[in-house]
């Protein structure tokens, strides 16, 4: 008799090498963005690259909060701003948000649609966050327009370069090593 579980094996293991690429990206993307550009925008998409791909790879709820909490509590573990928890609030905000297409990253434009509404709210959260708690000079309108707004910016430069890369693995049918 076999015992069916909610995740198996290979999500868990899905979900490990996602988590270890959310942290690298934040330890290196995020600073570099700030000492670049002054603006957030790398690091919107060092956190929505890897969540966009373990939710693709895996079609599970869960998946990308588990990223989100695990790689953030790496990252600032590993010296990393402790603003980086923002962005796991919005990793839970965006698998919340993916129930609407059950977390499938499909080639169809309701799925496509559903996946970039999810990025740039959950983007969008996370500046207004990180607006309102860790830049207390500032006021909630300062986060809520300018701060928000930019890493609105970095959600949907992420979405530019991560959804061609699901779209060209999903034509690879790459979905086969999984099984899926």
């Amino acid at each position: 008799m076999s015992k069916r579980t909610y995740l198996t094996t290979v999500d868990v293991a899905l979900a490990a090498v996602f988590c270890a690429f959310f942290a690298v990206l934040n330890l290196t993307l995020g600073p570099l963005s700030f000492q670049l550009l002054r603006l957030p925008i790398l690091h919107d998409f060092a956190v929505f690259l890897p969540l966009l791909l373990v939710t693709w790879a895996t079609w599970r709820f869960g998946t990308s909060s588990l990223v989100g909490i695990i790689g953030s509590a790496v990252a600032i573990s590993l010296g990393g701003p402790p603003l980086t928890v923002c962005f796991a609030a919005s990793a839970v905000i965006f698998d919340l948000l993916m129930f609407a297409n059950r977390h499938r990253i499909r080639i169809s434009i309701y799925s496509l649609m559903i996946a970039a509404i999810a990025t740039m709210l959950s983007a969008y959260v996370a500046g207004v966050l990180i607006g309102v708690f860790f830049t207390p000079s500032q006021t909630v309108q300062w986060a809520l327009t300018f701060w928000g707004g930019w890493h609105l910016a970095g959600g949907i430069m992420t979405i530019g370069i991560t959804l061609p890369i699901i779209l060209a693995l999903e034509k690879a049918n790459v979905r086969k090593i999984k099984g899926n």
